[in-house]
C-alpha cells in the first residue's frame, strides 16, 4: 500500500493520540450527562431533560474538540482524503441512509413538537460533527499513521459502536444497546464509504447529524407507518455497506508518514 507524507499538522499523528481522544471525549460526554442527572430513557420527556440530558455535552465536546484538532493542526487530514476512492458507485449507500432519515422526518409526529423542544432537538445535529470528527476524523489519522487502510476501516467503526456501551450506564436497555453497538458499526461503515468515495469528512458530519435527529424526531408523539419503514431501509443499508466496504478500501493510499512516499 503506498504510504503518503502530509505536513500540515503540528503534532505527528500516532495511534495512541487518536485513542486518546476518543477515549478522552467518551468519558467526558458520560461524566458531563452523569453531572446532569437526566436517565437516558426520559431525555425526550422534556426539553430540558433533552438539553441537559444531551445537549450540553454535545455543545461543550463540540468546543474542545475543534480546539484539540487545531491544536495538534490534523484538520486537513481529518477533514479531508488525499484521493477519492477509485470507485464512486457504493455512494448509493449512504444515499439510502440519507432516504430513510428522510422517510422518518416525514412520518414525524410534528404537532407534538413545541417551539421549545425542537430547539432542544436540534441541538442533536451537533452529534454529527462531534462524534465523526472523533471516530473518522482524528482516530482514522491516528490510525493511519500505521496501519493498513482494512484495519483503519474496522477499528473506526468497531471503536464507534463501542462507544454507545455508556448508554447502559445512562440507563439505557442492555439488550437494545447492545443491540445498537452492531447497528452503529454497520451504520459508521457507511460514514467511513462515503468520506472515501467523497474524499471528505462533511458530508458524513451532516448525513450523521441528520439521521440521528431523524431517528429522535420520529420517536416524539405519534410517528407514521413511514418512519418505522426507515429502520428497514437503514439496515438494509449497513448490510451493502459491509458487503460493498472492500470496495472503497481497495487501492487507498492514505497511510500518514512524515519520511514521504515509499
Amino acid at each position: 500500500m503506498s504510504v503518503t507524507s502530509d505536513r500540515h499538522w503540528r503534532v505527528r499523528p500516532r495511534v495512541w493520540i487518536g485513542l486518546a481522544i476518543w477515549l478522552g471525549e467518551l468519558l467526558l460526554v458520560f461524566a458531563i450527562q452523569s453531572l446532569a442527572g437526566v436517565p437516558y430513557d426520559t431525555w425526550g420527556d422534556s426539553a430540558e431533560n433533552l438539553f441537559f440530558g444531551a445537549g450540553l455535552s454535545l455543545i461543550v465536546s463540540a468546543v474542545l474538540l475543534a480546539l484539540t484538532v487545531t491544536l495538534l493542526g490534523w484538520w486537513r487530514p481529518a477533514l479531508y482524503e488525499r484521493e477519492r476512492s477509485q470507485h464512486k458507485w457504493p455512494l448509493f449507500i449512504p444515499a439510502l441512509v440519507a432516504v430513510a432519515a428522510l422517510m422518518n422526518l416525514a412520518g414525524t409526529d410534528w404537532a407534538a413538537y413545541s417551539g421549545a423542544f425542537l430547539a432542544a432537538s436540534l441541538i442533536l445535529c451537533l452529534v454529527g460533527f462531534t462524534e465523526e470528527i472523533v471516530n473518522r476524523g482524528m482516530l482514522l489519522v491516528g490510525f493511519r499513521s500505521r496501519l493498513g487502510e482494512g484495519w483503519v476501516w474496522f477499528l473506526t467503526s468497531a471503536l464507534f459502536g463501542l462507544s454507545h456501551l455508556i448508554n447502559i450506564a445512562l440507563g439505557a436497555d442492555e439488550g437494545g444497546t447492545v443491540l445498537q453497538v452492531f447497528f452503529a458499526f454497520s451504520t459508521g461503515t457507511t460514514f467511513y464509504i462515503l468520506r472515501r468515495t467523497t474524499g471528505s469528512l462533511w458530508w458524513a458530519m451532516l448525513l450523521h447529524g441528520l439521521w440521528d435527529f431523524s431517528v429522535f424526531a420520529a420517536g416524539v408523539g405519534t410517528p407514521g407507518d413511514i418512519a418505522y419503514a426507515s429502520n428497514a431501509v437503514e439496515a438494509f443499508a449497513g448490510i451493502l455497506g459491509l458487503a460493498c466496504v472492500v470496495f472503497v478500501i481497495r487501492g487507498a493510499r492514505e497511510r500518514i508518514t512524515s519520511a514521504g512516499i515509499k
